[in-house]
């Protein structure tokens, strides 16, 4: 862990990191923070709902662990669809980079970090290197670590008719993460539900597989009992002797912060724990 006591927190809401309603982030921050590693948090809603102010409760947790947090909203079906929710997403980091330091932020102990869609977002973001491309940003060079929670990134084929919409049809595997690994990827922990009946738990083994062929390493943690929703709830404190999330994730960024800068990842066996 970072901290064995609470951060007293601070936070900021609804600043504008791009021209439209949607493109609005809160910052949740430890009072008197410097150069603290900052979590950007992408929550879920299949890419057609969710709003930042319902996960606030998910920033307020980070930053009580002395992480800078920063929660957006992001642009969704149906005022958009793919890739414009990446093109947000990189939008989000681009301004994370310029601005967190002035929040005691470090921008260069930048993780991702996301809840179903959201976790797509963050991989896509982290693994497929032009949508940071576009702003400026290599994620081989300026992201820290992905974090994935109950992710879906090997969805196709689509059985879903507003997802068929959403990404133009029925197989189109370009949209998903696991089709742009390759080698230099940041080092990502997947943790998944093994009740998880939304989002099959085989989306996290499959990419942390198929990030390891490639050299990277990656992290699989299956939590038996546990199904979509709970194991995002369980970031709350009275819910969190459920799954230990937090403390898994605590543990991840700990070790890839202590880690030599890499200019390659080393690769690492995918390993999958059943807990709970």
């Amino acid at each position: 862990m970072l901290a064995p006591m609470p951060f007293r927190i601070q936070l900021t809401q609804s600043i504008g990191y791009a021209e439209r309603s949607r493109h609005r982030l809160d910052v949740c921050r430890p009072r008197g923070a410097v150069a603290a590693p900052v979590v950007i948090f992408f929550y879920g809603g299949a890419w057609q709902s969710g709003y930042k102010e319902l996960y606030r409760y998910v920033a307020k947790a980070l930053a009580r662990r002395g992480y800078v947090a920063v929660v957006p909203d992001y642009r969704i079906y149906p005022e958009v669809c793919y890739p414009d929710f990446l093109d947000d997403g990189a939008l989000v980091v681009r301004w994370v980079k310029d601005n967190i330091a002035r929040f005691g932020g470090d921008p260069d102990k930048l993780f991702l970090k996301g809840h179903s869609a959201g976790a797509h977002i963050a991989a896509m973001l982290s693994i497929d290197a032009r949508w940071l491309g576009n702003v400026g940003l290599d994620p081989r060079r300026d992201i820290a670590g992905l974090i994935g929670i109950a992710g879906p990134y090997d969805l196709m084929p689509l059985r879903d008719e507003k997802l068929k919409v959403i990404f133009g049809g029925v197989n189109r595997p370009e949209t998903q993460p696991i089709f742009h690994v390759a080698p230099g990827a940041p080092p990502a922990l997947l943790m998944t539900g093994g009740r998880d009946r939304l989002v099959e738990p085989g989306n996290s083994v499959r990419l942390a597989a198929r990030l390891v062929a490639a050299g990277n390493a990656a992290t699989v943690l299956t939590y038996r009992r546990v199904g979509h929703f709970i194991i995002i709830a369980a970031v709350a404190p009275f819910l969190r002797f459920l799954v230990p999330v937090m403390r898994d994730m605590d543990a991840f960024i700990a070790a890839t912060l202590r880690a030599p800068q890499r200019k390659m990842a080393q690769p690492t066996r995918t390993l999958e724990i059943a807990s709970g």
